[in-house]
C-alpha cells in the first residue's frame, strides 16, 4: 500500500538527461513525489529551503558548486532535510566530506533503479546508505591514515615542524630560514619524511599534513574521522545490485 503522505524529493543534477531520468524513475513509485529539480547549486539551495522536501538527491559536482556544499547549507538551516549524494565518483575524500556535511547517503550513479528507490526511502526514514564499494575504499583510506599517524607520532619535534611547514607551501629554503637550519639539512629531512610516510613527492606530504593539521601536540592525536555507517538491513536489494545493468545517469 502506498504511504498516505509520499516522501517528498528534490533532485539536483546539472545534467538535464540524468535529472529527468531520475525524476522519471521516482515517478514510477507512488511512495515518492518529486517536488522540484534544478541543475544549479544556488537555485537548488533556495528552492530546497522554500519547499522543505524530505530528501534532496544531490549530484556531487555542479557547475556553480557541489552537492556537498548544498547539503551542508540546507541542513544548517533545516536538519530535518536528508541529503543523498548521487555521483559518478567513488572518491574517499568526497564521501568523508559528504558525511561531515551531514549527508545520510552516498551512492554511485551506476546503482540499480530499484535500489535507488529503496535507498531514498531508507534515508527518509533516518537510515544511512553508502555504496559498499565506496565504503570499502574509505575504510582502506582510514587505515592508511592511521598508519601515517603512527609514523607522525614517531617524528622528532623538528621533523614535525618541517612536516607542517610543508603544508603551508614553504620551500626548503623558506623552511630553513624559519627554523634557522641549513637548506641541505631541511632537504634531507624532507627526503626522510617522504620515505617514512611512503609518499612520492612533497605535494602528497602537504595534503596529508593539512588533514592532520591541529593534531600535533605533546602527543599527536588522531583527527576525528567519521565512522563508515554499516549497510542497513532494510528493504532487500538496497545494498545489493550495485553495478547492475539498469543504470541512472
Amino acid at each position: 500500500m502506498p504511504a498516505q503522505n509520499p516522501i517528498r524529493v528534490y533532485i539536483v543534477d546539472d545534467h538535464e538527461v540524468v535529472r529527468r531520468g531520475v525524476a522519471s524513475l521516482l515517478a514510477t513509485d507512488p511512495e515518492l513525489e518529486v517536488v522540484g529539480q534544478s541543475g544549479s547549486a544556488g537555485v537548488a539551495l533556495r528552492e530546497i529551503l522554500e519547499l522543505r522536501p524530505d530528501v534532496a538527491v544531490l549530484d556531487a559536482n555542479l557547475a556553480d558548486g557541489t552537492g556537498v556544499d548544498v547539503c551542508r547549507e540546507m541542513r544548517a538551516v533545516d536538519p530535518e532535510i536528508k541529503g543523498l549524494i548521487l555521483t559518478t565518483y567513488d572518491d574517499p575524500d568526497a564521501i568523508s566530506a559528504a558525511i561531515l556535511a551531514g549527508a545520510s547517503g552516498y551512492v554511485l550513479k551506476k546503482i540499480e533503479g530499484n535500489s535507488l528507490l529503496n535507498g531514498i526511502k531508507l534515508v527518509a526514514g533516518g537510515h544511512s546508505l553508502i555504496d559498499p564499494a565506496v565504503a570499502s575504499r574509505v575504510v582502506e583510506q582510514m587505515e592508511m591514515q592511521r598508519r601515517s599517524l603512527d609514523v607522525v607520532c614517531e617524528l622528532t619535534p623538528q621533523q614535525r615542524k618541517i612536516f607542517f611547514l610543508i603544508a603551508e607551501g614553504m620551500t626548503n629554503r623558506q623552511i630553513a630560514e624559519q627554523l634557522y637550519l641549513a637548506e641541505k639539512t631541511v632537504k634531507n629531512h624532507v627526503t626522510g619524511l617522504l620515505s617514512r610516510l611512503g609518499l612520492q613527492h612533497r605535494t602528497q606530504a602537504a595534503l596529508l599534513a593539512v588533514r592532520l593539521r591541529g593534531a600535533e601536540s605533546a602527543t599527536v592525536a588522531a583527527p576525528a574521522v567519521p565512522a563508515v555507517p554499516a549497510a542497513p538491513a532494510g528493504p532487500a536489494g538496497v545494498a545489493a545490485g550495485y553495478g547492475a545493468e539498469r543504470r541512472v545517469g
